[in-house]
């Protein structure tokens, strides 16, 4: 019996030992582009695997994609393996084009449970909405939160739902930046600073910001908030004086007070955003498939390379997960308490 158990335990670490061979062997190709040279061609994004969410007619072809945009919107990637999470903003732009290339898709439901994010990201994702929206209807459905980025986002959609209870709204461009100097004083420490212009170190916060500093940066702000502006008066047909001396003054609403300022097109769950796209689209028997980044092994690969330390030890790192990891420096759509 004893002797049967080692031989399984023999067995089980010759196994990982040929396992760690390959995975090594893997990672020495795709590092060095081994693995582009022995396929003969460069390598094309991989399509979405399609999983049904809710049956159509037997008889019908017709479908409608849903996608989720979750979390913080931004120019970095997001942990899309395995059907984890929402895409990111490469992911979600593919899964737009993929869809709209499809003679069988006939709309698409964007579900956005977001508190919004980078002014760039946000107006990157809004375009392709639109662009999306010129050749299928796009309906935005808002979950939980849908604020500031994440209403942005949506006001490329050609109908916008949302819950009783959805946080939307939240109009306004934030920035932030920590002044330390004060600390650095009573420790008797100071940082020399060389720069090459007067507004160089604006955000650097390791000393008191100047008055014209602070309009430089107001201005910047106001700036990018005309813009969004202008992007809300357009997609929902309210004058922009009209929203700067109401709504746009970084509120949010519920869902239910959304539709009353004409910020929503209608109230209900992701199953009327269904009906409403089959509306649309005129098939009322269609399909409803879900895009799903289906996980290869490079993948995998390429997570456990990225956890790496310089030691080869695997790192994991939750605290994005708790707190927003906001860049400095960057504009943001987001409501103030989320803000660094």
């Amino acid at each position: 019996m004893k002797s049967k158990g080692l031989g399984c335990l023999i067995f089980f670490l010759i196994f990982l030992l040929l396992a760690s061979v390959v995975v090594n062997f893997l990672q020495f190709a795709a590092h060095f582009g081994l693995s582009e040279s022995l396929a003969g061609e460069i390598e094309q994004p991989p399509k979405f695997h399609e999983m049904l969410e809710q049956k159509g007619a037997a008889e019908s072809k017709d479908k409608i994609v849903r996608l989720d945009l979750e979390g913080i919107i931004s120019s970095g990637p997001a942990e899309e393996f395995f059907g984890s999470g929402g895409l990111d903003l490469e992911s979600l732009k593919r899964a737009l084009l993929q869809a709209t290339e499809d003679t069988s898709v006939k709309a698409i439901v964007l579900r956005i449970d977001s508190p919004g994010g980078e002014v760039t990201a946000s107006d990157t994702i809004y375009h392709a909405v639109k662009e999306a929206a010129k050749k299928v209807p796009v309906v935005v459905y808002m979950d939980s939160l849908a604020a500031s980025g994440g209403y942005y986002v949506s006001c490329g959609a050609t109908k916008i739902v949302a819950n009783e209870t959805t946080l939307t709204g939240s109009i306004g461009v934030i920035i932030q930046s920590l002044n330390y100097s004060g600390a650095f004083g009573k420790v008797g420490m100071e940082t020399m600073t060389f720069v090459s212009g007067a507004f160089k170190d604006t955000l650097g916060g390791s000393r008191p910001m100047r008055d014209e500093e602070k309009a430089y940066v107001q201005g910047l702000v106001t700036n990018m908030y005309e813009r969004f502006l202008g992007i809300v008066s357009q997609a929902r047909h309210i004058d922009k004086e009209t929203l700067k001396n109401g709504i746009a003054d970084g509120r949010v609403f519920t869902g239910g007070e959304a539709m009353q300022k004409k910020l929503v097109d209608q109230i209900g769950y992701i199953e009327d955003a269904y009906a409403t796209a089959r509306d649309l689209s005129h098939a009322p028997n269609a399909s409803v498939v879900r895009y799903q980044h289906r996980g290869s092994l490079r993948d995998l690969l390429d997570v456990f390379s990225s956890a790496q330390d310089t030691k080869g030890r695997v790192k994991i790192d939750l605290s994005d997960r708790l707190i927003p990891r906001l860049q400095p420096g960057k504009m943001y759509l987001l409501p103030a308490h989320m803000a660094p």
